[in-house]
């Protein structure tokens, strides 16, 4: 119960009870309400200020696991950059230069991405410049991987190419030194064994008896197996790509048929001496690119040192040959 209050009248000379206007009740009500929001509001930035919200404190901890997620990232880039450059190193210097291959420019491995603005979605945010950065070294980084793999997969290409090549290039002798007798004459001027006449001799002769066994210097396909060509008596030619034709001749009989693939040390046929021949023996031609080359640069796969030296010294007599 409010307490009554009162004052004195000096013209009644009496005491007389203060009555409260209405108005001045609701100004009262008014200006506390007023005063009272504004402490709260006061109290409420004050305390957004300097106190965090549980809301608050877990996006800050989501904020500094994302930098550091970030900050790792940017690591594990770096790393991958290097091991990238390492590879392109060896890519150019090595693979390419062994395989005979254009190395790739540096700024065609390195090179960004020009005219349309990729990361304008990612502007306008407290760690837009470190997003776009981040995003920026991931898609060149990407572009390197892509320009990396075209390159290793023409290596490989390459190299089975290369594998072919030298599968195919004739690089063994013909004849196994165990039933070869003697190298009988190798390629240049040689005498003719019927005329007597000094003339060119295109291949090489290797004397062994008759029956001894005619291996294939290369894979390739069997092109001729006949006795058709003149000089030459029971012969084959194997063409083994690349320009490379190698031809047998003087055969006593055949151990595969035409068109028949064959590999490098597969027996092909017999010692013989049809034809034009003196004695029992293998003449041995090479051809590249059409032209007749001399044997005696293709043994490197079958002879040691000091057997090729021996050959090269007798193939290098001018005597006479067998055919």
């Amino acid at each position: 119960m409010s307490k009554v209050k009162y004052y004195y009248d000096s013209e009644s000379l009496s005491y007389k009870k203060i009555e409260r206007k209405k108005g001045t009740t609701f100004t009262y009500a008014f200006v506390f309400t007023l005063a009272a929001a504004l402490f709260g509001f006061i109290f409420v930035f004050l305390a957004s200020q300097f106190v965090e919200s549980p809301k608050e404190r877990a996006l800050k901890r989501e904020l500094q696991n994302a930098q550091l997620q970030f900050e790792l990232l940017n690591k594990k880039m770096e790393k991958t950059e290097l091991v990238l450059a390492n590879i392109a190193n060896r890519d150019n210097n090595i693979y390419r230069v062994y395989f005979e291959a254009n190395p790739i420019p540096e700024e065609q491995r390195t090179a960004g991405f020009g005219g349309v603005n990729r990361y304008q979605s990612l502007e306008g945010f407290d760690n837009s410049k470190l997003i776009i950065e981040s995003n920026k070294r991931l898609d060149i980084i990407q572009k390197q991987l892509v320009v990396q793999s075209k390159s290793l997969d023409e290596i490989a290409k390459l190299a089975e190419d290369k594998e072919k090549l030298l599968a195919a290039i004739p690089a063994i002798q013909p004849v196994s030194n165990q039933d070869l007798t003697r190298m009988a004459s190798g390629y240049g001027f040689r005498s003719d064994p019927f005329t007597k006449v000094r003339k060119m001799h295109w291949g090489m002769d290797f004397t062994a008896p008759k029956g001894s066994p005619i291996y294939a210097s290369g894979d390739g396909i069997v092109e001729r197996a006949d006795n058709t060509a003149s000089g030459y008596g029971n012969h084959i030619r194997i063409d083994h790509g690349y320009g490379y034709v190698s031809l047998y001749a003087h055969l006593f009989k055949y151990n595969v048929r035409k068109n028949q693939k064959v590999k490098r040390g597969d027996i092909i046929g017999f010692v013989g001496s049809t034809g034009r021949s003196e004695a029992p023996h293998l003449h041995y031609e090479i051809f590249k690119d059409g032209e007749r080359i001399d044997p005696i640069n293709f043994y490197y796969g079958s002879l040691t040192a000091e057997e090729f030296n021996e050959m090269l010294e007798h193939a290098s007599l001018e005597n006479q040959s067998l055919d």
